[in-house]
């Protein structure tokens, strides 16, 4: 009887095969939350293209969330990698360039025409030449900071504008052009602070280390989330002024200090 060396045979087999198959990736983990963001911004798109604006709107906030979660899991996993880097400035020159910017366009800026469509344009160009700035400064720049604001952050920001403001049109009225004599300015500002070197507060790392020595960052990361839990739109609003507004002063301190916005690492 030869099944015994058969068997043998079989178990050496199955561990060469075992031994041949490759381990996944770690790489696909945080890319997959990257394609996620890259998927709600697309999607975004088209249901505002189709009129459903509110739903769009929310799925820029959504993007911002995978955004954020393929950070985490790339620290989480230890893999980061330039190709991630592309992929996610890719992704975020879509759901947090061209989608809020055809959001606002279709919400009320198609209204001044070819302005209309110049002014939205500075969403995705100036996201873009921040985004590329990132890409060639990885290397060079603090990771406690954040220089010049985030897209995500704008983007977001523009979402939640629509989001508290497109029901409370008639709070507008007073003024000469109504919404847009208050989205115009918001725009321009917050498309200004994109390609800025002015420096933005980062959430730190989920460490013990990192909890030790950047505990009031985590304390005010956790009342924003509350805030946004509480509030919903209006939360997104009034927690990402605060944002903008603290990462204006700290940036005006550091340039009255020294003469740059940028403290040196």
């Amino acid at each position: 009887m030869n099944y015994p060396i058969r068997n043998i045979r079989l178990r050496r087999r199955s561990a060469t095969e075992k031994r041949k198959r490759k381990p996944i990736p770690k790489i696909i983990i945080p890319s997959f939350f990257t394609l996620m963001n890259l998927f709600c911004g697309f999607i975004s798109i088209i249901l505002v293209s189709e009129g459903n604006l509110i739903f769009g709107a929310w799925l820029i906030v959504f993007a911002a969330m995978f955004d954020g979660m393929d950070g985490f899991m790339a620290r989480l996993t230890n893999s980061s990698s330039e190709f991630g880097i592309e992929l996610d400035s890719i992704s975020d020159v879509v759901s947090f360039g061209v989608a809020p910017a055809f959001l606002l366009y279709t919400f009320v800026m198609h209204e001044m025409a070819i302005i209309g469509i110049i002014l939205t344009s500075l969403i995705p160009v100036c996201g873009a030449i921040r985004l590329a700035r990132f890409n060639v400064q990885t290397k060079e720049i603090r990771y406690d900071i954040y220089q010049g604001l985030p897209i995500p952050v704008q983007a977001v920001m523009m979402a939640a504008f629509f989001l508290t403001f497109h029901k409370r049109l008639e709070f507008f009225e007073p003024l000469n052009q109504g919404i847009i004599s208050v989205l115009i300015p918001t725009l321009l500002i917050l498309s200004f602070l994109m390609v800025s070197t002015i420096p933005f507060d980062k959430m730190p790392k989920f460490d013990r280390e990192s909890f030790q020595t950047n505990r009031s960052r985590f304390i005010l990361f956790f009342i924003y989330f509350v805030v946004i839990l509480l509030f919903q739109d209006i939360g997104l609003i009034l927690v990402f002024t605060f944002y903008i507004a603290k990462g204006l002063v700290f940036g005006l301190r550091v340039f009255w200090q020294t003469g740059r916005f940028q403290q040196q690492p």
